[in-house]
């Protein structure tokens, strides 16, 4: 005969176990309601345009065409002041810019050249580097994801954009997509989860 008491603790073991197993049902559910998803973002790595523009100027003091002229970059975060005699010059101090940045590994996209200006004999020009996704040009971003048909949902997330998807494979493809569409700005991604 089962005492009272034995009948408690069978009782006990029991509903133990069914929570057990209604534990793992909800953990092993949960991680299928959990989407891929990733943030398309516009950073530039300020310390790497540091290097840059100080290999650019160990570059120009080696070169035979702007020897005995007046040439410099100077860096005053997060912008860079291109310095020379004439306009021309100015135009091959940044392509020399452009060229370390892109050996540094910074996207020569994020770089935004601004007008030149003549002071004298001396022109300068300020270099200005892109932080951010812009609205347009987020909205700009959404609307070719879209246009693709990929099978994704986009977002709009103050100065980056966050795509979800039921699978990995779709959102590499929607990062093939966005790094081979021409939209003038540079974009990395981040917060890839899986």
């Amino acid at each position: 005969m089962i005492n009272v008491n034995d009948k408690f603790y069978l009782n006990l073991l029991v509903w133990h176990f069914l929570l057990g197993i209604m534990a793992l049902y909800l953990i092993i559910n949960n991680k299928r309601i959990i989407m891929p998803s990733m943030d398309i973002v516009s950073e530039t790595d300020l310390e790497e345009v540091r290097n840059a523009v100080d290999n650019a100027n160990r570059e120009l003091s080696t070169r035979f065409d702007f020897r005995g002229v007046e040439a410099s970059f100077e860096w005053k975060k997060p912008n860079v002041t291109v310095k020379a005699e004439g306009d021309f010059q100015l135009k091959q101090l940044c392509d020399m810019l452009r060229n370390q940045l892109t050996k540094r590994n910074v996207d020569a996209k994020a770089m935004a050249v601004g007008d030149a200006s003549a002071t004298g004999k001396n022109w300068s020009q300020q270099v200005t580097f892109k932080e951010g996704i812009e609205q347009d040009v987020a909205k700009k971003v959404v609307k070719l994801i879209k246009a693709e048909k990929f099978k994704v949902q986009t977002a709009i997330q103050g100065e980056q954009v966050r795509v979800t998807g039921k699978k990995r494979d779709d959102l590499q493809a929607v990062m093939r997509f966005v790094r081979e569409a021409d939209l003038e700005q540079s974009f990395q991604f981040t917060n890839f989860k899986d």
